[in-house]
């Protein structure tokens, strides 16, 4: 707590730069990077997960809506979230409710961490991201 990984997370995504020193990706300094390339190749998964009033399919392919059946379901197994996915009443055409209330926040966090790898990002930053 308080020892700076929030920070780190975001001098890593570039939403701002050090006043002294770098952050380099295989030795270049990622003020050199094109910013959109450089957020295309991380995935955060945070502290507070954000889950819209869609269904956990929907959650977990939010923002790479080319997403198949089977890559969403590979996320949910690598997340943990499959097995308690399909013991829902509708399985992965759950409605998780506003802010995703209708779920644990261990669940929550679970089906945020697969949206997270879904994109098979270079680089996955996890804030706190299991601490349900």
């Amino acid at each position: 707590s308080g020892c700076g990984k929030s920070t780190s997370i975001q001098l890593i995504e570039r939403f701002y730069d050090p006043v002294a020193g770098a952050v380099l990706f295989d030795e270049v300094d990622a003020r050199e990077l094109n910013l959109r390339h450089l957020r295309s190749q991380i995935s955060l998964a945070g502290q507070e997960p954000i889950l819209f009033n869609y269904s956990i399919r929907e959650n977990i392919a939010y923002g790479f809506e080319e997403a198949t059946t089977a890559q969403i379901e590979d996320a949910a197994r690598l997340a943990n979230a499959h097995n308690f996915i399909v013991k829902l009443p509708a399985g992965y055409d759950t409605v998780v409710g506003e802010r995703g209330s209708m779920l644990s926040g261990g669940q929550k966090q679970r089906i945020a961490i697969a949206r997270a790898v879904i994109r098979n990002p270079k680089v996955l930053l996890l804030d706190e991201a299991t601490s349900a």
